[in-house]
């Protein structure tokens, strides 16, 4: 009996993959009483460091930078409405907070974008043209999140594990196959993001990577979230909740790039965008204590979730649930899309033994 066999055994819910995305699912199933029937399986997990582990390098807030179709605005207004109300709640523990924010467009966004947003967002309002920044089309304010995006993982692996009974297992899978090692495991979920380009068994041609470089300063004058939207390149000013006055900049959108390296030119142009596009960044000062380059976990045609089968052997089959390829967009529609997946194997989870349910 292997080492995975055993980690598994008695466990009906793999969740391959420890990024925010794999984490919501886990914490939509976990609070709805299933904690103790989830194993995750995944090479890296929160408080870990890697070009190939997206989620401790996001910005990261809740923003407009997600596209128009109507489930990335439908999962946008889920997942805005869970963190406003975890800010409210656990916004300590949780590393997130309430924050008044900006965001300009060079482009006018589309007409379905603007009413979807000042449906939902908190104190909504669209800025008058003599208030855009030159070469901007539109803009608006509203109370947005920010988050610490380490801490905030972090936290959710500490919950998942001490408050639900949750168990993860550190492995890098050959396959999505494997992932069913053990009889008793009914469902698979694929949060693999990047990964899943690579992977047996789900070898998505569809994925890339969008590599992003980012800064990180120390400009505790900073209580705002700027952002604006440009043609191609993304330009951004996201305040690190509890972090000593850390300012998050940033950034690039590079498709197809995957290299981790960072470059003294793409710090020098984010410096230069973001004390522009925010002059209160240089009064009194700002510190760059440090540039870091990630990789968005992107798919032509948008986040994947769905629901398949695979076949295991002569009279065994197994059902996976896909849910990746969210882009930079992780934070905000995590929780929009893990409620999309857990719907999709509902007929399954029905049949399990849960606690009751903590929602």
């Amino acid at each position: 009996m292997t080492q995975l066999h055993q980690n598994i055994m008695g466990r009906s819910i793999v969740i391959v993959g420890a990024g925010v995305i794999g984490l919501d699912v886990g914490l939509l199933l976990a609070a709805r009483g299933y904690g103790t029937q989830i194993t995750f399986i995944a090479e890296h997990l929160p408080g870990d460091t890697s070009t190939n582990y997206t989620s401790p390098w996001a910005g990261a807030n809740f923003s407009a930078i997600s596209g128009g179709d109507a489930n990335a605005l439908r999962w946008d207004k889920h997942g805005y409405e869970h963190m406003m109300k975890l800010a409210e709640e656990h916004g300590r523990e949780a590393y997130i907070s309430k924050t008044p924010s900006l965001e300009y467009w060079d482009e006018l966004p589309s007409q379905t974008k603007i009413e979807s947003m000042a449906g939902y967002l908190k104190d909504f309002e669209v800025l008058r043209k003599a208030d855009l920044p030159e070469g901007c089309q539109f803009g608006v304010s509203f109370t947005t999140i920010t988050v610490n995006a380490p801490r905030y993982i972090s936290y959710l692996y500490k919950l998942l594990k001490e408050r639900y009974g949750v168990k993860f297992v550190r492995k890098r899978l050959s396959s999505i196959e494997s992932a069913f090692s053990n009889p008793s495991t009914k469902v698979v979920f694929n949060c693999t993001g990047n990964g899943a380009r690579g992977l047996q068994g789900v070898a998505d041609a569809k994925c890339y990577p969008t590599r992003g470089q980012i800064l990180l300063t120390r400009a505790p004058q900073i209580t705002q979230n700027v952002m604006r939207h440009g043609r191609d390149y993304e330009t951004y000013i996201i305040p690190r909740p509890q972090s000593n006055g850390n300012v998050i900049l940033g950034g690039y959108m590079q498709k197809g790039v995957s290299t981790g390296d960072t470059y003294a030119s793409e710090s020098e142009s984010i410096v230069q965008r973001t004390t522009t596009l925010l002059p209160q960044l240089l009064d009194p000062g700002m510190e760059v204590l440090a540039a870091f380059s990630g990789l968005r976990p992107s798919r032509e045609g948008g986040a994947r979730v769905e629901r398949t089968t695979v076949k295991l052997s002569s009279s065994q089959s197994g059902i996976i649930v896909h849910n990746y390829g969210a882009g930079g967009t992780g934070f905000q529609a995590g929780l929009g899309m893990a409620r999309d997946a857990v719907d999709l194997i509902e007929d399954v989870i029905s049949t399990l033994p849960r606690e009751s349910s903590r929602l």
